[in-house]
This record gives structure tokens, sequence and C-alpha cells, in this order.
């Protein structure tokens, strides 16, 4: 009876274990890798999507802008992506100066903007890559 005891014990604590770790190993295999932001040019209107590697400055007119960070929510709650940007204006013979420095929400880009009389910038998402650890050893 002891062994039959242990044995059961031991099963239920190893398929618990397998419900358990598979989620958790899903979201620890995806990492961010760039935030999607788009720009609007409002002399010439013209509007314009791209992506900022996290760490890796990019050029929107005059203003270069790097996201340090970008965080997605999971698909089962509502959908919001945030992203901390640095945005620096760059002129001829003058040091980059910076204009914001923050989190902005891609669903409600108003409530934390950058404030410039030539460009407007937003978060539309975060760009998730996903690393399958079987494959990458």
């Amino acid at each position: 009876m002891n062994s039959r005891r242990k044995f059961a014990l031991s099963t239920f604590a190893v398929l618990t274990l397998c419900l358990i770790l598979p989620p958790l190993a899903v979201s620890a295999q995806e990492r961010t890798v760039a935030a999607v932001l788009q720009g609007l040019d409002k002399v010439t209107a013209r509007v314009s999507k791209f992506s900022a590697e996290l760490g890796v400055p990019v050029t929107f007119g005059t203003l270069e802008i790097t996201a340090q960070a970008c965080h997605k929510k999971p698909p089962e709650e509502p959908p919001e992506s945030t992203a901390f940007l640095e945005i620096r204006e760059k002129q001829r013979a003058q040091p980059a100066k910076l204009l914001f420095s923050g989190w902005m929400f891609a669903s409600t880009p108003g409530l934390s903007a950058l404030e410039h009389p030539v460009y407007d910038v937003w978060v539309l998402d975060c760009a998730v890559s996903t690393v399958n650890s079987e494959l990458n050893g």
C-alpha cells in the first residue's frame, strides 16, 4: 500500500508539473525585439510606419528615436503596448537635444506625447520574437 501511494503521489506531481511548466516555458521563449512606431510629418502630411530595435537609434526626419523597452500584454488581456522612448532632435552643427524621455501607450497616445511643431510619433505595437530552444540548442 505504501509503494502504491508513493507512486500515485509522484505521478500526480509529475502531471501537475507538466500542466504548469509548458505555459511558463512558452512565455520565457518570447522576447521583445522592437517597438513598432508611426510618425507624422505635419508639414508634408506624410505618415510613416517604422520599427525601432531596442537600444538602436532610428531616424525620422530630424528626430533620433531610441526604444529602450517595449511591453505587450498577453492575448487574453485587454490589448495594450507600451514603450519607453527617448527622442532627440538633431540639427546641423548642434548637439542632439532631448525632447522626450518616457513611456508611450498605444491605446492612449495623447496621455504621454511628444510635443513638437513638425513631428508626431506614437507607439503602435511591440514586435515579439519567439525563440525555439530546441532549434537553438
